[in-house]
């Protein structure tokens, strides 16, 4: 049944993929994080005396929930400061004993295996 030598297996064909992939999130355009355009907007309404101001502040306010929401749901936001100096310490740490590993296994003398 195999086709290869005697005593060579072969190699399992590669995985498939999964049948729904979702798209890599993109991160947000920065202006989605500017409230500036919305106060702008509320600044020109009132100007005007337009009845259009109370939307406006909705927007505002939809807008303040929403970036509440996205910030309450970052990675990391539950850590203290304390923790996050002691992580970068450790994490610190092991770069700097791999970079002493790696300089180490460097330095060793590599020889080479004689072809038969």
């Amino acid at each position: 049944m195999a086709s290869g030598p005697a005593g060579r297996a072969e190699e399992p064909p590669p995985p498939e993929p999964p049948a729904e992939q979702k798209p890599p999130l993109l991160p947000p355009a920065q202006e989605e994080f500017s409230f500036l355009p919305l106060v702008h907007d509320i600044i020109k309404c009132m100007d005007k005396d337009s009845q259009d101001v109370h939307q406006v502040l909705n927007e505002l306010k939809n807008k303040f929930q929403e970036m509440r929401k996205l910030i309450s749901s970052m990675p990391g936001i539950g850590v203290s400061p304390e923790q996050q100096q002691q992580q970068l310490q450790n994490l610190r740490e092991q770069v700097r004993t791999k970079n002493e590993l790696l300089q180490k296994y460097k330095s060793l003398c590599m020889f080479e295996i004689p072809k038969e």
